[in-house]
């Protein structure tokens, strides 16, 4: 019996579109998106984490500034319920991203415990 792995991949994602978890993260995200200020400051904090990411991996330190930015978006991103709601089902829907990525990291897990 033949698998092709992709095909079982591409069905995975078919069902974590159904899933309620994700249901429920979509919907939140749309309630952001309906809401053009919250919207605007999750877009103004996701850039800032993506550059502050960046930075991250070439090595570079944060400045004091980036620091600062960092802490008063984070504040307001703290208050708007709208992008707390999200972030709390982003959370839950992460739990499966995990789960899964635990159980397809499995044969590797236990092919190096198995070297020792």
């Amino acid at each position: 019996m033949s698998v092709n792995i992709y095909d079982s991949a591409n069905q995975i994602e078919r069902e974590i579109r159904q899933l309620p978890e994700f249901l429920a993260l979509q919907e939140a995200f749309e309630a952001v998106k309906a809401d053009q200020p919250s919207y605007d400051l999750f877009k103004k904090f996701q850039t800032l984490q993506m550059e502050l990411q960046q930075k991250q991996m070439q090595g570079l330190e944060f400045s004091e500034e980036d620091a600062k930015e960092a802490q008063e978006l984070a504040e307001k991103v703290q208050e708007s319920e709208l992008i707390n709601a999200m972030m709390t089902k982003e959370q839950g829907f992460s739990m499966i991203v995990n789960d899964l990525n635990r159980i397809i990291m499995k044969p590797i897990q236990e092919l190096y415990s198995e070297a020792n």
